[in-house]
Protein backbone atom coordinates (compact mmCIF):
# COMPACT_ATOMS: atom_id res chain seq x y z
CA UNK A 1 0.00 0.00 0.00
CA UNK A 2 2.84 2.41 0.96
CA UNK A 3 5.22 1.81 -2.17
CA UNK A 4 3.80 4.90 -4.04
CA UNK A 5 4.59 7.14 -1.87
CA UNK A 6 8.06 9.20 -2.35
CA UNK A 7 10.61 8.08 0.27
CA UNK A 8 10.27 10.53 3.12
CA UNK A 9 11.80 11.46 6.57
CA UNK A 10 9.70 12.15 9.07
CA UNK A 11 10.33 14.62 12.07
CA UNK A 12 8.76 14.37 15.51
CA UNK A 13 9.07 17.51 16.66
CA UNK A 14 9.77 17.40 21.01
CA UNK A 15 11.90 20.12 21.85
CA UNK A 16 9.64 22.26 23.33
CA UNK A 17 9.26 24.33 26.46
CA UNK A 18 6.11 22.60 27.84
CA UNK A 19 4.92 25.25 28.92
CA UNK A 20 0.81 24.46 29.52
CA UNK A 21 2.29 21.38 30.87
CA UNK A 22 4.41 23.23 33.59
CA UNK A 23 7.42 22.85 32.24
CA UNK A 24 7.56 19.22 31.79
CA UNK A 25 8.44 17.75 28.52
CA UNK A 26 5.50 16.69 26.48
CA UNK A 27 6.30 13.85 24.81
CA UNK A 28 7.54 11.68 27.49
CA UNK A 29 4.74 12.56 29.51
CA UNK A 30 2.54 9.24 29.81
CA UNK A 31 -1.17 8.56 28.31
CA UNK A 32 -3.02 5.18 27.58
CA UNK A 33 0.38 3.85 29.79
CA UNK A 34 2.92 5.19 27.17
CA UNK A 35 4.61 8.67 26.79
CA UNK A 36 3.31 10.63 24.01
CA UNK A 37 5.95 9.91 21.76
CA UNK A 38 5.47 6.01 21.70
CA UNK A 39 2.07 6.68 20.13
CA UNK A 40 3.10 8.31 17.31
CA UNK A 41 5.95 6.59 16.29
CA UNK A 42 4.33 3.33 16.56
CA UNK A 43 2.11 4.77 13.94
CA UNK A 44 4.73 6.43 11.58
CA UNK A 45 7.43 3.72 12.26
CA UNK A 46 6.50 1.72 9.11
CA UNK A 47 6.42 4.78 6.90
CA UNK A 48 10.25 5.54 7.06
CA UNK A 49 14.03 4.27 7.43
CA UNK A 50 14.44 7.76 8.57
CA UNK A 51 12.74 8.57 11.70
CA UNK A 52 14.07 11.80 13.22
CA UNK A 53 13.05 13.27 16.90
CA UNK A 54 13.86 17.24 17.49
CA UNK A 55 14.37 17.04 21.58
CA UNK A 56 16.32 19.24 23.57
CA UNK A 57 16.62 17.62 26.67
CA UNK A 58 16.32 13.63 27.94
CA UNK A 59 17.98 12.14 24.46
CA UNK A 60 18.40 8.52 26.23
CA UNK A 61 14.36 8.68 26.61
CA UNK A 62 14.20 9.71 23.21
CA UNK A 63 17.10 7.45 21.37
CA UNK A 64 14.78 4.60 21.48
CA UNK A 65 12.08 5.97 18.99
CA UNK A 66 14.20 7.50 16.54
CA UNK A 67 16.72 6.75 13.80
CA UNK A 68 18.29 10.30 14.41
CA UNK A 69 18.17 12.84 16.87
CA UNK A 70 18.17 16.28 16.69
CA UNK A 71 18.75 19.80 18.56
CA UNK A 72 17.91 23.41 18.18
CA UNK A 73 20.92 24.90 17.35
CA UNK A 74 20.45 28.19 19.83
CA UNK A 75 19.56 27.77 23.19
CA UNK A 76 16.40 28.61 25.29
CA UNK A 77 13.90 27.11 23.26
CA UNK A 78 13.88 29.09 20.17
CA UNK A 79 10.63 27.51 18.27
CA UNK A 80 9.51 24.86 16.69
CA UNK A 81 11.04 26.26 13.01
CA UNK A 82 14.59 25.49 14.83
CA UNK A 83 13.81 21.82 15.16
CA UNK A 84 12.73 21.79 11.57
CA UNK A 85 15.57 23.55 10.53
CA UNK A 86 17.83 20.61 12.31
CA UNK A 87 15.97 18.25 11.07
CA UNK A 88 16.13 18.81 7.77
CA UNK A 89 20.06 19.35 8.36
CA UNK A 90 20.00 15.48 8.83
CA UNK A 91 16.91 14.34 6.70
CA UNK A 92 18.29 11.37 4.21
CA UNK A 93 15.48 11.93 1.51
CA UNK A 94 14.25 14.83 -0.93
CA UNK A 95 10.71 14.94 1.38
CA UNK A 96 10.12 15.71 5.28
CA UNK A 97 6.69 14.86 7.21
CA UNK A 98 6.57 17.29 10.39
CA UNK A 99 3.99 16.16 13.12
CA UNK A 100 4.16 17.45 16.71
CA UNK A 101 5.25 14.55 19.56
CA UNK A 102 1.95 14.95 21.32
CA UNK A 103 -0.50 13.83 18.81
CA UNK A 104 -0.94 10.12 19.53
CA UNK A 105 -4.41 10.21 17.82
CA UNK A 106 -3.15 10.41 14.45
CA UNK A 107 -3.31 7.30 11.89
CA UNK A 108 -2.03 5.84 9.43
CA UNK A 109 -4.47 7.01 6.95
CA UNK A 110 -3.62 11.06 7.81
CA UNK A 111 -0.07 10.41 7.43
CA UNK A 112 -0.57 8.29 4.06
CA UNK A 113 -2.67 11.37 2.83
CA UNK A 114 -0.12 13.48 3.64
CA UNK A 115 2.71 11.78 2.42
CA UNK A 116 1.20 11.64 -1.02
CA UNK A 117 1.10 15.41 -1.48
CA UNK A 118 5.10 14.76 -2.45
CA UNK A 119 4.96 16.72 -5.98
CA UNK A 120 7.28 17.64 -8.73
CA UNK A 121 7.42 21.17 -8.04
CA UNK A 122 8.37 20.89 -4.43
CA UNK A 123 5.54 23.09 -2.97
CA UNK A 124 5.16 22.17 0.92
CA UNK A 125 1.66 20.74 1.88
CA UNK A 126 0.10 21.46 5.31
CA UNK A 127 -3.43 20.57 7.00
CA UNK A 128 -6.33 23.36 7.42
CA UNK A 129 -8.37 22.62 10.12
CA UNK A 130 -11.85 24.45 10.25
CA UNK A 131 -10.30 27.44 8.47
CA UNK A 132 -6.69 27.66 10.55
CA UNK A 133 -3.52 26.71 9.38
CA UNK A 134 -1.79 23.36 11.56
CA UNK A 135 1.88 23.65 10.66
CA UNK A 136 2.49 20.66 13.35
CA UNK A 137 1.41 18.39 10.62
CA UNK A 138 2.91 18.98 7.17
CA UNK A 139 5.39 18.18 4.47
CA UNK A 140 8.18 19.84 3.37
CA UNK A 141 10.44 19.22 0.42
CA UNK A 142 14.02 19.89 1.93
CA UNK A 143 15.02 21.99 -1.07
CA UNK A 144 13.54 24.30 0.89
CA UNK A 145 15.90 24.50 3.42
CA UNK A 146 18.07 27.40 2.32
CA UNK A 147 14.95 29.82 2.20
CA UNK A 148 13.28 28.39 5.48
CA UNK A 149 17.19 28.95 7.32
CA UNK A 150 16.42 33.10 5.32
CA UNK A 151 13.22 33.15 7.12
CA UNK A 152 14.94 32.39 9.84
CA UNK A 153 17.48 35.06 9.89
CA UNK A 154 15.27 37.48 9.17
CA UNK A 155 13.47 36.98 12.66
CA UNK A 156 10.64 33.92 11.72
CA UNK A 157 10.16 31.77 14.19
CA UNK A 158 7.21 29.52 13.02
CA UNK A 159 6.74 27.08 10.46
CA UNK A 160 3.55 28.19 9.47
CA UNK A 161 4.83 31.74 8.15
CA UNK A 162 7.98 30.69 6.90
CA UNK A 163 6.14 27.89 5.15
CA UNK A 164 3.47 30.26 3.71
CA UNK A 165 5.72 32.12 1.81
CA UNK A 166 5.71 29.28 -0.41
CA UNK A 167 2.65 27.80 -2.52
CA UNK A 168 1.50 25.77 0.03
CA UNK A 169 -0.71 22.58 -0.69
CA UNK A 170 -3.76 22.86 1.62
CA UNK A 171 -5.49 19.45 3.08
CA UNK A 172 -8.77 20.34 4.73
CA UNK A 173 -9.96 18.80 7.47
CA UNK A 174 -13.13 19.74 9.79
CA UNK A 175 -12.64 20.90 12.67
CA UNK A 176 -14.08 18.56 14.64
CA UNK A 177 -11.47 15.70 13.50
CA UNK A 178 -9.87 14.32 17.17
CA UNK A 179 -6.80 12.69 15.09
CA UNK A 180 -5.44 16.39 15.08
CA UNK A 181 -5.64 17.11 18.39
CA UNK A 182 -2.81 18.15 20.52
CA UNK A 183 -2.42 16.79 24.15
CA UNK A 184 -0.51 20.22 25.35
CA UNK A 185 -2.20 21.14 28.62
CA UNK A 186 -2.76 18.22 32.14
CA UNK A 187 -6.56 18.33 30.94
CA UNK A 188 -5.74 16.18 27.12
CA UNK A 189 -4.12 13.41 29.55
CA UNK A 190 -7.06 12.74 31.44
Amino acid sequence: MHTALAPCSILLLAGGRGQRMGGQDKGLLSWNGQPLIAHVQAVVRPLTDDLIISCNRNQAQYRPYADQLVSDAEADFPGPLAGVLAGLAVARHPWMLVLACDAPLIDTALITELLSQANDQAHPAMIRQGGFWQPMFSLIPCALRGDLEQAWQQGDRGIQRALLKHPVRALEYPEGDRRLSNFNTPEFLQ
